[in-house]
């Protein structure tokens, strides 16, 4: 199976489409996100606390299952995965919404420490195939351990770039991922990666925080609050056309006011409430008409 290489003259025109400037804020955040997530990963290693532990930016010395209640997954859930996988780092469930079946293959964008990866495992059962990329030495390295130590055959963690996946055209049937993509400085790229592995008729199904009226500027510049989910989220209206743009059709965006009372405690005081919400996202990639 060939393996997709990027079209060496659309690349060009892409990186000469940015200035070297935004090329250097864009990278100086992702290794803002990159440090701030390793540390979370070292921390979740040791047992011990990291940041605040009701955000998806930090963790708990000692997993706290109410949080995680809050976001949507069940008690059987949080019992079935291996121990150190759930950093509680999410803002829902996707497994709630991606209708998982026996056989198919999946894409878990951002695995963190495996949690969702090992819940989609299940689900797709032995025949099923579940990947889960992460940009985070330090997250794969826990995730590949958690798998070892539990003997999970049917999940794989790779090392990679959500907006540069390490995987073939038409190869994927469900994508999922939890509070992710908005901590990319290229969702559109992220999304048109995302077409370009699913199989015709293969589907998205993540969650994610979706920005309800325009972010301060104090809030869009502050890097602690981008790693934090907040300052990289984008209006629905935004999300739908970059969605659309890569070529999905069936867009559903569902915000969940109910998540405005975990959002709040994420950096308290910052009124973070007010300007993002989690949502449900689905869409799918369109069979080709013979």
């Amino acid at each position: 199976m060939d393996y997709y290489q990027p079209p060496k003259v659309e690349h060009v025109q892409y990186v000469a489409a940015k200035t070297s400037q935004e090329t250097k804020v864009a990278e100086d955040v992702k290794n803002e996100v990159r440090g701030a997530y390793g540390g979370v990963a070292e921390a979740n290693k040791q047992n011990k606390s990291c940041g605040n532990e009701r955000s998806c930016c930090g963790v708990s010395a000692k997993p706290d299952p109410s949080y995680s209640q809050e976001l949507g997954y069940s008690k059987e859930e949080l019992d079935s995965a291996p121990e150190g996988s759930n950093m509680g780092l999410g803002c829902g469930n996707p497994q709630a919404i991606a209708d998982l079946k026996t056989g198919e293959v999946v894409l878990d964008l951002g695995a963190g420490g495996g949690f969702d990866a090992f819940l989609a495992a299940r689900k797709v059962g032995p025949n099923g195939k579940v990947y889960g990329v992460d940009m985070t030495p330090e997250m794969l390295s826990t995730a590949r351990a958690n798998a070892a130590k539990e003997g999970y055959r049917n999940v794989e963690f790779l090392l990679g770039e959500i907006e540069h996946l390490p995987l073939p055209n038409n190869s994927v049937d469900v994508i999922i991922s939890n509070c992710v993509v908005n901590l990319s400085t290229d969702k559109a790229q992220v999304f048109r990666e995302s077409f370009r592995v699913l199989k015709e008729g293969g589907r998205v199904a993540i969650s994610d925080v979706v920005a309800n009226k325009p972010l301060p500027k104090e809030m869009v510049n502050n890097k602690e609050l981008y790693c934090n989910c907040i300052s990289g989220a984008v209006p629905i209206n935004d999300l739908k056309t970059i969605l659309s743009k890569a070529g999905f059709t069936d867009i559903v965006i569902e915000p969940q006011e109910n998540s405005r009372m975990f959002i709040k405690d994420w950096v308290p005081g910052a009124g973070a409430e007010d300007y993002v919400i989690s949502a449900k996202i689905k869409a799918v990639k369109p069979k080709v008409r013979s």
